[in-house]
């Protein structure tokens, strides 16, 4: 007893084993090196600070580990009387994580166990800890203890013994007794399921090729573009070219990061099919029919279901992997016009290659009741109710409202102008968005949310705040229809990116405008609250 409790002393709270290398943390708690670190990788990313697992200290950055070397040293000694944790290829019942090796056999309660698990019986004396062996129990009925499985229920996909076949819930059900015929038809079925995942498995490795293929090819177009615009400018320029192709350089690393990201998640998915592929490989190698009739299918009989729903995944991140190797062009922008201020207007026009100066106008017939559009349709503002007729297009109470104009390709730009007061949001929807719909908060509409003094985005009801202050309160909507892009710009002295959005377009997009109040604007019920769409001017870029 007394041994147990120092072995709980003497191990990390992380991996469950004996300390390898153990560190103290300033707060006083012990982990091993390795586990310690393995935890906060896993932190940095996604929380602010660093935390102590047992209790939670916060830490900016991380401290500095000292070996624990009493610790280290008892440990050592203590190891010796151990017992290894090995058997006849017999893991623990209770672990979570597969194939962790069992130590001992629990004769009481027939389970097998690793040497975490095995510590609970130990201090019990009824519990009789043997070396490991095979478990008779699952030859027995689980309702029945004291009979033995003789069939198969294929209704219900459950082997059973003759009384739950008999009087029990499976009576009337067509059984079929456990023998190799059974265990060939299960085989047959796994042999189906694999024929669909090795394609799948194989249609994954082409989408690692080609996320490959665009790291490698990066950011090639993007610097020709940045040397063709800088061939015809004066000497004194080509220091301020050297700083964008370096700014082009640091943006394909973080494109090449991202890519190694996405390319690592779906080496993980094709290494769990080929996990599942191997299982049911060893499922239809095997000739003891219980064995394979009570072995659990991969999801069982929802696989297929799963399978579908893989495929559905698969698909979007597939979708969405193109407008993740693209660089951040507004941030490269942001950058250029900062250095070109006496040469503005060339460079505006490489900040948006090849996009069109779009005019809009709002369409009446999707404004919805509280929001009245102006005579010219470019001007929207928040009001009483209007009372408009009646239409298939129309919001119903959400004051926002659609452009008439449709964008099924191309680049595009447009830009408005929104008040001191109120809430705004502008960007981009499907004609398809519900009617009574908001906006931003559903998987057919992306916004810019203008309030107050803070800039947020939002896309499917997920909302991100954006660490900018407005400095001005005319906006640019720049989109890259086949790229999957959709950017907000701040149009102030210098032109700042806000935002991009990166998806892939499967209607037609509609210019959207929203006005409103916001949370805690009482106080703004008898201000103008407004957005209004800048007409496109000659010396527009």
């Amino acid at each position: 007893m007394a041994a147990a409790d120092v072995s709980d002393e003497l191990s990390c709270s992380l991996c469950w084993e004996f300390y390898t290398d153990p560190v103290t943390l300033p707060c006083g708690h012990n982990y091993c090196r390795g586990c310690i670190g393995r935890h906060w990788d896993r932190q940095e990313g996604i929380e602010e600070d660093l935390t102590c697992p047992e209790c939670r200290e916060r830490y900016r950055e991380r401290p500095e580990l000292n070996i624990n070397v009493t610790l280290s040293s008892l440990v050592q000694r203590l190891l010796p009387t151990v017992p290894e944790q090995h058997g006849p290829g017999i893991y623990c019942t209770d672990c979570y994580f597969p194939n962790a090796t069992a130590c001992s056999t629990c004769l009481l309660c027939n389970v097998s166990l690793c040497y975490e698990h095995a510590r609970e019986h130990r201090k019990l004396a009824e519990h009789e800890l043997t070396a490991p062996t095979p478990s008779q129990r699952d030859r027995y009925c689980p309702k029945h203890p004291e009979l033995l499985l003789e069939y198969y229920c294929p209704q219900d996909g459950v082997c059973i013994c003759a009384s739950c076949y008999r009087v029990g819930e499976h009576r009337g059900h067509r059984v079929e007794p456990l023998n190799e015929e059974t265990s060939e038809k299960k085989k047959e079925k796994l042999r189906e399921v694999l024929e669909k995942l090795s394609p799948e498995r194989e249609e994954t490795e082409g989408q690692i090729q080609r996320l490959q293929e665009r790291r490698r090819e990066g950011a090639a177009g993007e610097t020709k573009g940045v040397t063709a615009l800088f061939r015809g400018i004066r000497e004194r320029l080509e220091a301020l070219e050297k700083r964008l192709l370096r700014d082009i350089s640091r943006e394909q690393e973080k494109v090449s990061r991202q890519l190694h990201c996405l390319i690592q998640q779906l080496e993980i998915k094709k290494d769990e099919l080929s996990r599942k592929i191997r299982h049911i490989e060893e499922l239809c190698n095997m000739a003891a029919p219980l064995t394979v009739l009570q072995a659990r299918e991969p999801d069982g009989t929802e696989f297929y279901e799963a399978e579908g729903g893989d495929r559905k995944r698969r698909k979007m991140e597939d979708i969405n992997a193109p407008a993740v190797g693209d660089l951040n062009v507004g941030r490269i922008s942001e950058t250029l016009l900062t250095g070109l201020d006496q040469i503005v207007t060339g460079v505006k026009g490489w900040c948006f290659p090849g996009q069109e100066a779009t005019d809009l106008v709002l369409d009446i017939n999707t404004a919805g009741h509280y929001l009245s559009v102006s005579g010219d349709r470019k001007s929207a503002s928040y009001s009483i109710a209007q009372h408009y007729p009646q239409s298939p297009e129309r919001f119903q109470w959400a004051p926002q409202a659609l452009s008439t104009r449709s964008f099924p390709s191309g680049r595009h730009y447009w830009d408005v102008e929104v008040s001191e007061s109120g809430e705004q949001r502008v960007g981009v929807a499907y004609p398809s968005i519900e009617r009574d719909d908001w906006i931003g908060y559903n998987n057919k509409s992306w916004c810019l949310d203008i309030y107050k003094d803070s800039y947020s985005v939002t896309h499917s009801n997920k909302g991100k705040h954006l660490p900018l202050k407005p400095a001005c309160r005319r906006i640019r909507i720049s989109l890259d229809y086949e790229a999957g892009r959709l950017s907000f710009y701040e149009l102030s002295e210098t032109i700042r990116h806000l935002h991009t959005f990166s998806a892939s377009f499967t209607e037609p997009l509609h210019a959207a405008f929203w006005v409103g109040w916001g949370d805690d604007d009482d106080d703004d019920d008898d201000k103008d609250i407004w957005v209004r769409i800048i007409s496109k001017c000659s010396d527009s870029p």
